[in-house]
């Protein structure tokens, strides 16, 4: 016999957990009672906003869920913000907290970190949300968990365990199997999409965050429907430097001339939302003439209605297409229209945004296949338009989706956990850093070597453009930031303050031969 905690750690290291984070508090010690014994690693952050997006960056690190426990109340709520990116982006995670005992709840007694209906709240933000009433009940929602990440559209779960079940006996609790079906696409659906790609002159595939588990067979396709392909900022990475590769934005002009010229578009694992198809809200992406949508979640086909919706698995599916596909005999038109929308897209984006994409390009050409994890901050901005990176899912940020400000730190934090053999640099504006200052401390407590690039614009200066654009006084936007150095020298990271750009490169190799946290600033004038 074993505590309901105690279990708890048992069954998730079963599921291979191997990394958990979370800032103990009275309403959680007891989840924590099997810890110490277990293979099962803690890492404490300094919010639970930092746990939650620790678990993020873990999850997309490693294509395994990210695991956070947080208190009641408070911790819950800190952790909300973090759960709303994760859905957004379909990022696995499992969110375990507390809650007050089973006879308190709802009543509004005054009890400490009291909510009036705390799981009500996270319906609202998880894909779904437990409470278990009864210790029995522990595995069944576990492996109900573990099968939505394998099976369906991913996102955040949340488990609830009153105080007084916590420290309840429970026996011989296992992992129990799992027989959640994948969906797949049927015989005739996909004898009806070969025939639809054997008929196509000018198709063109669009990827999503969906399609990197497709991402060894979607060049075999591509190279056979000879079909230019437009990757989505959380597709970018398949195909690096391929000839039908377009590593840009959808929303930009060329873009979508390309799109509105084609006579057939597959959209393999994409959302088709508005920050990735109109992120400047003009509403001028075109009506597409044939568009099939490869998709696992039901519900995603549904908000964007296609010619040809396919709930299915997209490495499953892309793996057959391809395998039925012909070899291309023709004059490699595709080749040519991705060259022309790459030629035109770059020139689109501006002088400007150029110099932020070729800093972009030096940090993956100087530490090559690293992780690069941004924040909502112009560089990252500039990437999302126009951006090639060398490692599949290797660059991600928040900056499309839910928007969260303060992601970038702890979420490379998280992320150089998964991946400790990677380099793993953080990209983050002087406001969007601190929201999180104090996740520096945990990266020096666990000397995860992640180079942190302060990109400082002396407040939020996308924002006060937006504002002079539309004629309103710019208020509110510049907010005084500390002496970053002297941060990073109050914490033990060592740092450097560049005064040209052309000293990134050793910037760079220094911060990893060091092995440490690492903080380089980088004043945004240098970019003019």
């Amino acid at each position: 016999m074993t505590t309901v905690g105690e279990a708890l750690v048992h069954l998730l290291e079963s599921y291979d957990v191997d990394t958990v984070f979370g800032i103990p508090g009275v309403h959680t010690i007891e989840l924590y009672r099997g810890l110490a014994g277990s293979k099962i690693r803690h890492i404490t952050p300094r919010h639970e906003q930092g746990a939650g997006f620790m678990a993020d960056g873990y999850a997309r690190a490693t294509g395994k869920p990210g695991v956070a426990f947080v208190i009641t109340g408070p911790g819950i709520t800190n952790t909300i913000t973090a759960m709303g990116q994760a859905r957004a982006d379909s990022i696995p995670m499992l969110v375990i907290s507390g809650v007050n005992q089973r006879d308190s709840l709802g009543k509004g007694m005054g009890f400490l970190h009291e909510l009036p209906n705390q799981r009500a709240m996270l319906q609202t933000v998880a894909m779904f949300s437990h409470r278990i009433e009864k210790p029995d009940e522990l595995p069944i929602v576990l492996a109900r968990a573990f099968a939505l990440f394998a099976s369906r559209r991913p996102g955040p779960v949340h488990i609830e365990i009153p105080l007084d079940v916590m420290a309840l006996q429970l026996g011989g609790a296992e992992r129990l199997s799992s027989d959640a079906p994948i969906p797949h696409a049927s015989a005739e659906t996909m004898a009806e999409l070969t025939r639809l790609c054997l008929g196509a002159e000018r198709p063109v595939i669009l990827i999503g965050g969906g399609a990197k588990a497709a991402a060894s067979a979607l060049q075999a396709l591509a190279e056979k429907l000879d079909a230019p392909i437009i990757a989505t900022t959380n597709a970018r990475g398949i195909m690096h430097a391929h000839p039908l590769l377009i590593p840009a934005s959808p929303s930009l002009k060329p873009c979508r001339e390309l799109l509105a010229n084609s006579d057939l578009v597959i959209a393999i694992g994409t959302e088709m939302g508005p920050t990735d198809y109109d992120m400047y809200g003009d509403g001028g992406f075109p009506e597409l003439k044939r568009l099939v949508r490869i998709d696992i979640d039901a519900g995603q086909l549904d908000r964007h209605p296609a010619f040809m919706p396919i709930e299915a698995s997209a490495r499953e599916t892309v793996e057959v297409l391809a395998a039925a596909l012909p070899e291309r005999r023709n004059s490699h038109s595709g080749v040519e229209r991705a060259r022309q929308t790459r030629d035109a897209a770059w020139a689109h984006i501006g002088q400007r945004y150029q110099g932020m994409v070729r800093f972009l390009d030096t940090l993956r050409d100087t530490l090559p296949a690293s992780l690069i994890v941004g924040d909502s901050t112009q560089a990252i901005y500039a990437g999302n338009l126009y951006y090639d990176h060398d490692r599949v899912g290797g660059y991600f940020n928040a900056a499309t989706g839910f928007g969260a400000l303060g992601f970038g730190p702890p979420a490379a934090i998280g992320a150089s956990l998964g991946k400790p053999e990677t380099s793993t640099i953080c990209i983050v504006g002087d406001g969007g850093f601190q929201f999180v200052l104090g996740e520096l401390g945990a990266a020096v407590d666990e000397r995860v070597p992640v180079i942190f690039i302060v990109w400082n614009n002396q407040g939020y200066q996308e924002i006060e453009r937006a504002m002079v654009e539309v004629d309103i006084d710019p208020v509110g936007v510049r907010p005084s930031a500390p002496d970053y150095l002297k941060i990073a020298e109050a914490y033990g990271v060592p740092s450097k303050r560049l005064d040209n750009l052309e000293k990134l490169p050793a910037a760079l190799l220094e911060a990893k031969a060091r092995k440490t946290p690492y903080l380089i600033e980088i004043d945004e004038k240098l970019f003019g």
